[in-house]
């Protein structure tokens, strides 16, 4: 049997992608819900948000109708997901979204759904006081009319995926094994946290499958929900999934909030790694070029057996059983390793030659050239590796 009922839980684009992609959803549309004037616009909605408490006028607030199929999902499920999904303590507001437009509700088109939200209110409230939190806000009412949003809100995230997902979920859950949350406590040093949220969020898996999957940089990168982090100083509001924290010592340094490229990512894991005035930064990411027989080429160019990473992806680059001194100040192999660096024409200063560039974070290598014997000379920044010897591997 086909059912509905309307959920809102602050902005309605992350709510209706959360909705859809349960199991027995038949369908999530954006909506608005709970005001007295007739054909609300956005445009209305929002000038609305902040009455004053005597106006005759009650706006709207962002909402999901959620059709489903109650033979393949329960309207208990459904319910609990909602609780579960926002903060229903915050009266008007989601996060820093403020105004009666983000206020929390849920309304039921059946007595069965009013009694189980009724049910299951009362016992959120209860894990919710023990955790700290005040009193649940949600207004809990008869769905009357439901107005559909604008085209252009219908499946907002799906059709706009470099955003981010909002996250207002406090965390506590349902099953009491849950509530015990896990504590992500700091590593010491430079980490990385990656801030997911706790339900689906399509920027949060690009970013896990584009980025963090492949990521093998020897600062450590951790993916967790922000209810979990616990003895860290940060400034940055994690209202927003996915959210980059580049940390030190336990200290937010600087911060990415929403979807980050790799392109983007590695130039900023650059300047957080390297620092934007080091000799290997101006090698990365402007094409420098190291000084001959530089520091870093002193401790490279007779290092034992092992290979060479990139100094930020820590993919393996070149190997030393490839390595020869040729006599110019700079690292030289006979190849890289297959499928790690990209080939790109540079025919920069009047030379024609041939860039070496870092495949996964992009960064500037060196250069390759021929040589009188067939064979060719991968001339490579030592600034820009980090060496391993084999048994390290």
């Amino acid at each position: 049997m086909i059912a509905e009922i309307v959920f809102a839980a602050g902005c309605f684009w992350g709510v209706e992608k959360h909705f859809e992609n349960m199991d027995g959803v038949i369908s999530a549309e954006s909506g608005y819900v709970g005001g007295n004037y007739a054909n609300p616009t956005y445009k209305e909605v929002l000038n609305h948000r902040h009455l004053a408490p005597n106006s005759k006028i009650i706006n709207y607030t962002e909402a999901v109708k959620v059709r489903f199929d109650n033979s393949k999902v329960s309207a208990d499920t459904l319910i609990k997901s909602f609780w579960e999904l926002h903060d229903p303590t915050q009266l008007n507001r989601q996060g820093n979204d403020r105004g009666s437009n983000y206020r929390s509700a849920l309304y039921w088109t059946n007595e069965n759904q009013k009694n189980i939200a009724l049910k299951t209110k009362a016992k959120y409230q209860s894990l919710l006081s023990q955790e700290g939190y005040g009193k649940i806000v949600t207004e809990i009412a008869p769905l009357k009319t439901f107005y559909k949003a604008e085209a252009y809100h219908q499946d907002y995230l799906k059709n706009n995926p470099n955003g981010y997902c909002p996250s207002h979920a406090t965390g506590v859950k349902f099953t009491k094994d849950d509530i015990k949350k896990e504590q992500i406590t700091p590593l010491g040093g430079k980490e990385i946290i990656v801030i997911k949220s706790d339900s689906y969020c399509p920027y949060c898996e690009k970013f896990e499958a584009e980025i963090s999957a492949l990521y093998k940089g020897s600062i450590p990168l951790r993916t967790v929900v922000a209810s979990s982090l616990k003895g860290f100083d940060i400034e940055t509001k994690l209202f927003a999934t996915p959210t980059i924290l580049f940390i030190e010592d336990a200290k937010e340094v600087f911060a990415h909030r929403g979807f980050m490229d790799s392109k983007t990512f590695y130039k900023a894991l650059g300047n957080f790694k390297l620092g934007k005035n080091s000799e290997s930064y101006k090698v990365a990411f402007k094409e420098g070029t190291d000084g001959r027989f530089c520091k870093q080429y002193e401790i490279f160019h007779d290092t034992p057996d092992g290979v060479f990473r990139d100094k930020l992806s820590g993919d393996i680059l070149f190997d030393t059983r490839d390595r020869f001194n040729s006599r110019t100040g700079w690292l030289s192999f006979y190849k890289a390793v297959d499928g790690n660096v990209l080939e790109k024409e540079d025919n920069s200063y009047g030379m024609k030659r041939v860039e070496i560039i870092a495949k996964k974070s992009g960064i500037h290598l060196g250069h390759v050239f021929p040589r009188p014997d067939g064979r060719r000379r991968f001339c490579i920044n030592a600034t820009v590796l980090e060496f391993v010897p084999r048994g390290e591997l």
